[in-house]
């Protein structure tokens, strides 16, 4: 078929990797990250003032992003000066940056920092450290702002999260959970004393995810915990006495925290809560802790990221709707007047052209964004987004990816299968030993769905998802014939070495997901045994620096189907991670991708 003509090009959509993030809001100014394509994807910070003047305040090559986890997370605090605290991409190692000079390491190189605070000349924060022999560990410390003393404050546990200091300095809280645990499987909220020592466990536990402390003053705590079923906010007392839910409902309050420093809630001056929430996408609302009362904010906004700050009556977040691109927002809470600071996008495209998504179940829920454009005869072809992971959810967010595809032609259907995120703990728990299973029986459910309604050509279906969605990829063309095609982004092929290679954070993370190593269940599930069953032609698509899957994975794939006779091509980039960055890879892999469905849909 020819595809429809549409002004959305691979460069449009390779310049959308903008990805603001981050918000502080402090003094009138607001302070955020944002990605550059075409500087190598490198991440810098800006700061806006309070009369609307921006600057960058890292010039290249400096890039802050952190590694911790490998997939990083908040990488900057300000201090009440106003100077920026970052962590370096290159050595991750701290530095300090005054107003437009040069930046100041504070610490030494050999360890990684995420998630700092400022407070009383020190910065607070999360410490990685990766020994020669490769074991791992972490602790939370604290540096002085003059690259001085450094001090271990809650160290023992494989993993950390939060820290929080209360309003008087003497307490400091956290998060913390072992291996083989993940942080939305079992967490524990603690509190240390900071004069004197010792620590103890206010909330939390094996079969309990406790995220996001925030203190509401000396002696009590705001938390997010799921133990109803649901990620709900609570207030608990210092010692963990007075558990109280403050808003009871079957929705979540909170996201997965793949990456460290999320704030899914902030507390505003007058003692208010912003607050995210929902099913799927999270709304945003203003919550009464005493009341309990929740009134949503009649924003331009669907859904928002798990990054939150606020400063008087007004927060700062980072906001999405199916036509309105990720953008830095501001709200003033009082008056509910909401203003876009940086958008992910430098051009917005027609909006005639930009698809409107339909929430559908197939059986799973999804989204259904329908070929958009000129009238055409006959039945579309469709492509089934399946979305990284696993513990994770596919939202409503403008994607140009899923309108590049809509404006020529092709439908897109987006599937939250079993174990995604935004649902409860019970639906993301349909996937613990069923990984290969549950989410490539619902992906092929939704193909099968989308030709039972005649929405989509039943030849004409084809199905792409990158690391987690890339191993369901391979999986559903292994076991059926549904797929004209398949494309994967850094997907996982083979479970055995992934759990050898793979970073840290996720070494335990199979076990869960499938069991313990079984070579005869492993064997069942991973696409590598499962080869012989593809029939359809791929596209596998791999950055060499990858340290979360390794090259290994889809190159060992490739020569599987190759040996077997099946059309594969395999694209691999130098200097891209989990995640292409630059702009040149982003615009071959989604012209290799075009290509390739012009290839299957003709």
């Amino acid at each position: 078929m020819p595809f429809w003509p549409s002004p959305i090009s691979t460069r449009d959509v390779a310049a959308s990797g903008v990805r603001p993030g981050w918000p502080t809001a402090q003094d009138g100014r607001i302070w955020w990250t944002e990605d550059r394509p075409d500087e190598g994807g490198r991440t810098t910070i800006v700061r806006r003032d309070a009369d609307g003047t921006r600057h960058d305040l890292l010039r290249a090559p400096w890039s802050a992003r952190t590694r911790v986890h490998e997939y990083g997370g908040r990488p900057y605090a300000v201090t009440p000066g106003g100077e920026v605290v970052f962590a370096n991409l290159k050595d991750q190692r701290l530095y300090i940056l005054g107003d437009y000079g040069e930046p100041k390491p504070i610490t030494d190189e050999g360890s990684r920092y995420a998630d700092p605070l400022v407070r009383d000349g020190r910065v607070w924060c999360v410490r990685e450290r990766h020994a020669e022999e490769g074991k791992v560990t972490r602790a939370i410390v604290s540096i002085s702002l003059d690259g001085g003393e450094l001090r271990e404050w809650a160290t023992g546990c494989d993993f950390y999260a939060s820290p929080a200091l209360s309003p008087d300095g003497r307490h400091l809280a956290y998060v913390c959970w072992n291996h083989p645990r993940m942080p939305w499987d079992g967490t524990e909220l603690r509190v240390a004393r900071l004069s004197g020592g010792g620590a103890w466990t206010v909330k939390g536990g094996p079969a309990e995810s406790v995220l996001a402390p925030a203190w509401k003053d000396d002696t009590s705590l705001y938390l997010v915990s799921d133990c109803s079923g649901w990620w709900n906010l609570y207030e608990v007392g210092l010692r963990g006495d007075g558990l109280r839910a403050i808003h009871a409902a079957e929705e979540e309050f909170a996201l997965p925290p793949w990456r460290l420093g999320g704030h899914p809630y902030t507390v505003l001056d007058d003692g208010r809560l912003a607050v995210l929430h929902g099913r799927g996408d999270l709304r945003l609302g203003v919550l009464d802790p005493v009341s309990g009362t929740l009134t949503d904010l009649d924003v331009p906004y669907d859904g928002w990221d798990a990054a939150l700050a606020a400063e008087g009556t007004s927060v700062v977040g980072v906001g999405y709707a199916s036509t309105v691109p990720r953008s830095v927002v501001s709200v003033d809470v009082a008056s509910g007047e909401a203003h876009a600071l940086k958008s992910d996008l430098a051009r917005l495209p027609d909006r005639s052209y930009l698809p409107v998504p339909r929430a559908v179940e197939s059986p799973a829920p999804a989204f259904l964004y329908p070929p958009h454009g000129p009238a055409t005869e006959g039945t579309p072809p469709y492509v089934i987004f399946v979305h990284g992971g696993p513990t994770s959810h596919a939202d409503t967010a403008l994607d140009l990816e899923k309108a590049f595809l809509t404006s020529r032609g092709i439908g897109v259907l987006d599937v939250n299968y079993g174990g995604s995120t935004g649902y409860g703990r019970a639906y993301r728990e349909r996937l613990k030993g069923q990984w290969g299973l549950v989410d490539v029986a619902d992906t092929i459910a939704a193909a099968e769905w989308l030709a039972a309604e005649g929405l989509a050509d039943p030849g004409r279906i084809a199905v792409r998802g990158g690391s987690a969605g890339g191993w369901t990829v391979m999986a559903a063309c292994c076991r059926s014939g549904v797929f004209a095609g398949g494309v994967s982004y850094f997907g996982v092929s083979a479970l055995a070495p992934l759990a050898a290679h793979t970073h840290d954070f996720e070494s335990r993370y199979v076990e869960w997901l499938v069991g313990p190593e079984d070579p005869e269940v492993y064997a069942s599930r991973e696409p590598l045994a499962l080869v012989a069953g593809v029939s359809c032609p791929m596209l596998l698509l791999q950055g060499l620096d990858d340290p979360v899957v390794p090259p290994a994975q889809s190159e060992a794939f490739a020569d599987a189907l190759s040996e077997r006779g099946v059309p594969c091509t395999y694209l691999a980039f130098e200097g891209e991670s989990h995640g292409f960055r630059r702009t040149e890879t982003r615009m071959t892999a989604l012209a290799a991708e075009l290509a390739f469905y012009q290839q299957l849909f003709t």
